[in-house]
């Protein structure tokens, strides 16, 4: 796997391509001197593995033909008071449509944090990974 970093202004905004060509922008904090004009690094790692994870789950569903039409993760986490600033504990909030049931979701979940997301695997080696599910209201 290749990506490619392309510094775009003077300061910290850079914008990425990924292997298939696909770009996102990245950029630095205000108080730094960045200008938001794309994610910090570390937002990104945490948009990595809810991405990863929905990946998963979406895909673990559909061997048991079960559909997931609307998803939403929040995710929160909290870093270490020190340098580097690594995060302690993530915890994932989970957004889905009360008609599938709960307990086929959260197996899913588990099996993505457990076994099959390489995001968690790494995340895990230094933070706690919680999850929840909270069901949308038709």
């Amino acid at each position: 796997m290749q990506v490619i970093l392309n510094k775009i202004d003077q300061d910290f905004h850079f914008e990425g391509v990924g292997a298939a060509g696909v770009t996102v922008n990245i950029d630095g904090a205000a108080d730094i001197g960045g200008h938001n004009l794309g994610v910090r690094p570390m937002e990104m790692m945490l948009l990595g593995l809810g991405g990863c994870m929905a990946i998963d789950v979406i895909l673990i569903l559909r061997k048991q033909r079960i559909e997931l039409p609307d998803l939403k993760i929040t995710i929160d986490a909290k870093r270490i008071d020190a340098i580097p600033s690594i995060f302690e504990a993530i915890h994932l909030i989970f957004h889905v449509n009360e008609a599938i049931k709960i307990e086929k979701i959260q197996k899913a979940i588990e099996l993505s944090i457990d076994k099959y997301c390489s995001v968690s695997a790494m995340l895990s080696k230094s933070a706690d990974i919680t999850f929840e599910i909270q069901e949308n209201k038709q």
